[in-house]
């Protein structure tokens, strides 16, 4: 295993947690005061990180364009909850839900790479992104 894989594999578990209850919050209260708690606690979060890498004396580089890029992927986190706040909201499974917004997601994002980023794929991996679109076509017929 590379080094990434262990931390990439955590990030799926936190990923799972994020999806999981939102699902969850759905059925208690309304989307848009969902996402507001969870970018709270999440700006939180963030801010007790970015402190304590203050007080350890490390540099924070910054600059326009990062801050920029950071700034347009809040707005599509942003909107992304609120979005999975009101789809789990109409009732739609997590076993179902969380797959295809997620599975859509990851394709989203590979054909921006490769676009792009001119990015590339190996045949492996370029079959198994046709198996994520098989499966969100099947999760998706039932529903």
């Amino acid at each position: 295993m590379s080094n990434w894989l262990p931390l990439a594999l955590l990030t799926a578990l936190c990923l799972a947690g994020y999806n999981f209850f939102i699902k969850l919050a759905a059925e208690h209260l309304p989307p848009a005061v969902g996402a507001v708690v969870l970018q709270v606690v999440a700006a939180g979060l963030g801010a007790a990180w970015l402190l304590r890498l203050k007080l350890q004396g490390q540099p924070l580089a910054l600059s326009g364009k990062g801050l920029g890029l950071a700034g347009l992927a809040g707005l599509s986190v942003g909107l992304a909850e609120i979005l999975t706040f009101v789809v789990f909201k109409r009732g739609v499974p997590a076993s179902v839900g969380t797959p295809v917004i997620v599975g859509g997601s990851v394709l989203l994002a590979a054909s921006l790479g490769l676009v792009v980023l001119r990015e590339s794929l190996s045949l492996s991996q370029a079959g198994g992104l046709l198996l994520v679109v098989a499966g969100i076509a099947l999760l998706a017929r039932g529903h």
